[in-house]
């Protein structure tokens, strides 16, 4: 491995690492402590569905401003900008009531998705600077491997200590692990910088293949945020953004992958409700279905080249969203540990097998010398299908009752999975 790239390799395995112990901690539990505060489903779905609004008017606008912007700077003032916002959720117990500190919460995932769209599409550019393509399988594979690793240990480590310690004082003890997770990643993260030999080196239409996602909050295990080619944004010109493509074979390829994660994202508001209120999980027993999710997590991501190279990514894909709409299916009848644990490690398996070729299914049916166009409506399209979904899941919800809601959208993600294998 030659010299120059060794350091940014090393720096971007810790990177994800501290990662992992940020999303198992802070962003893993924060809908569960909403939740025992007496959040409502709306609520929780405005949690989910501020960082879609912010990344609806901002990712087009900030690949634009990253054009001739240093990628290594940028992601990390835009990381620490971010993740400045973790450290305020420490103190919120002592300083206000718990329907305030919902508010307050939703309110502070608002303004921190901005830098937080910063990051997503700037650390996206960065990766790609930094590590060749024909490094990339493997830097990649070592941080999708650490990122689970992390997340599996630190969910048990998590889930141990809200068993043990009061509430809400075993919250602020998660909250301050995910701030230490977070300012360790961003330090690392200081440290990678593009070697000079890839300047006008050309890009590949693959996918990263990357798990890791920094700036996009996701709420809980279940949930998906796009990163498609967010890298390519910086290329684009916005007189460039053609509704032509849309009437194409392109667009209903997104119109149907519109539908799956809008159809993906009315359950994730839904189901710490359905954990903490119906299923009376434990922090201990939420903390390990998490961690059961992201082992299944592991073993689909280290199978994904053989089944990717036996199958393809349109069918590899269709095959995760099915096995994703079995997640809410099983949940929904649950009455206990068992069922939420079989349903976390057959969503996971699913997950892993959507986030790692679904990007690459996509990008197969771009062509090479208009992706910038194509990826910012498909990016705007996916992030567009998270807003909607998150604020109607809770509708839904408060209409047909949880359990109810959770069996329908599961009829829709498989509805939406065939409607991709089709």
């Amino acid at each position: 491995m030659p010299a120059e790239y060794r350091r940014n390799f090393r720096h971007l395995y810790f990177d994800t690492a501290w990662f992992g112990v940020l999303s198992a901690s802070a962003v893993s539990f924060v809908t569960v402590y909403a939740t025992r505060q007496g959040a409502n489903a709306f609520q929780l779905g405005l949690l989910s569905a501020g960082a879609a609004f912010i990344s609806l008017l901002f990712t087009l606008p900030t690949g634009r401003w990253l054009e001739g912007q240093s990628t290594d700077s940028a992601a990390f003032w835009a990381a620490a900008a971010h993740r400045f916002f973790y450290l305020l959720w420490i103190p919120l117990p002592w300083l206000a009531s718990a329907e305030t500190q919902i508010w307050v919460l939703i309110g502070l995932n608002l303004l921190m998705s901005i830098p937080g769209t910063v990051l997503a599409v700037s650390f996206n550019a960065l990766f790609a600077d930094s590590v060749p393509p024909e490094w990339r399988g493997r830097v990649v594979g070592i941080r999708n491997a650490l990122l689970s690793v992390t997340f599996i240990l630190v969910s048990l480590l998590c889930g141990f200590i809200l068993d043990r310690v009061p509430f809400p004082t075993g919250y602020q003890i998660v909250f301050g692990i995910g701030v230490l997770g977070a300012a360790m990643s961003t330090a690392h993260l200081r440290f990678v910088h593009p070697p000079t030999t890839q300047a006008g080196r050309p890009r590949t239409g693959r996918s990263l293949g990357d798990m890791a996602v920094p700036g996009r909050f996701r709420a809980a295990v279940d949930g998906l945020r796009p990163s498609a080619g967010l890298r390519f944004l910086r290329n684009l010109q916005l007189r460039s953004l053609r509704p032509m493509i849309l009437t194409g074979p392109f667009g209903r390829l997104v119109a149907v992958i519109f539908a799956f994660y809008m159809a993906v994202q009315l359950a994730i508001p839904v189901f710490p409700l359905h954990w903490v209120n119906n299923l009376h999980l434990t922090d201990r027993e939420i903390g390990l279905g998490t961690a059961v999710f992201y082992v299944a997590v592991f073993l689909g991501s280290i199978q994904l080249g053989p089944l990717a190279r036996r199958y393809g990514h349109h069918r590899l894909t269709a095959i995760g969203a099915i096995l994703m709409s079995a997640y809410p299916g099983i949940m929904a009848p649950a009455r206990g540990l068992w069922l939420y644990l079989a349903a976390s490690f057959v969503g996971g398996l699913g997950w892993s097998l959507v986030g790692g070729s679904l990007t690459n299914y996509v990008l197969e049916q771009i062509p090479s010398d208009h992706r910038p166009a194509y990826l910012a409506w498909y990016n705007l399209a996916l992030n567009a299908a998270l807003l909607s979904g998150s604020l109607l899941g809770p509708l839904v919800a408060d209409v047909v009752s949880i359990p109810g809601a959770l069996g329908l959208f599961a009829v829709l993600r498989l509805v939406t999975a065939l409607a991709i294998l089709r």
